[in-house]
């Protein structure tokens, strides 16, 4: 993952900075209104994607924990040999946590929501900036099954994925 010469806690900081920018970008161009038009994954208007990336975000500096139970880089084909990376499991799976976290944000206003994604960002890049970088190299499983070193499951699950939702959302206001 790291580019030439950036470690892969650096480079991860700059995606999730530039991720972070990127989805206030999108949602500030969309009218409001246009938000509850749309239909996308899980049947969601772009004010529910929106809830699920507020929803997701305070869940992304666990995996760092997960990475703090895994073995270190070198002795990572024991622990293939061994057995799966660590994990943490959701209860009642993926789908069924996405549905209640976003019903339960089904009364607040996108304003409120994007403040909730930001705040959460924010704590999820002072988690990145405060782990040691061998832990970017430990190979890991994310609650929602994204595996390899921790760093390449960061960017998938916080940066593309989030990526992905924010321009579902462009989408939903270009209508």
């Amino acid at each position: 993952m790291p580019a030439e010469g950036m470690s892969a806690k650096a480079e991860l900081l700059a995606a999730l900075r530039a991720s972070r920018d990127e989805v206030l970008t999108i949602v500030h161009a969309v009218p409001p209104d246009r938000l509850e038009e749309g239909r996308y994954e899980s049947g969601w208007n772009g004010r529910q994607i929106l809830a699920h990336l507020a929803s997701i975000e305070w869940t992304y500096p666990r995996l760092i924990d997960i990475a703090r139970e895994a073995p270190a880089a070198e002795a990572a084909p024991t622990e293939l040999a061994g057995g799966a990376p660590p994990t943490r499991s959701m209860r009642g799976g993926n789908a069924a946590y996405n549905e209640r976290q976003v019903a339960k944000r089904a009364h607040l206003p996108a304003a409120d929501l994007l403040a909730e994604f930001e705040r959460n960002r924010a704590a999820t890049i002072a988690a990145v900036e405060a782990a040691p970088e061998d832990l970017f190299t430990r190979s890991i499983r994310s609650a929602g099954g994204v595996t390899g070193p921790l760093a390449a499951v960061f960017n998938q699950v916080a940066v593309l994925h989030v990526l992905g939702h924010a321009r579902d959302i462009a989408r939903a206001g270009a209508g």
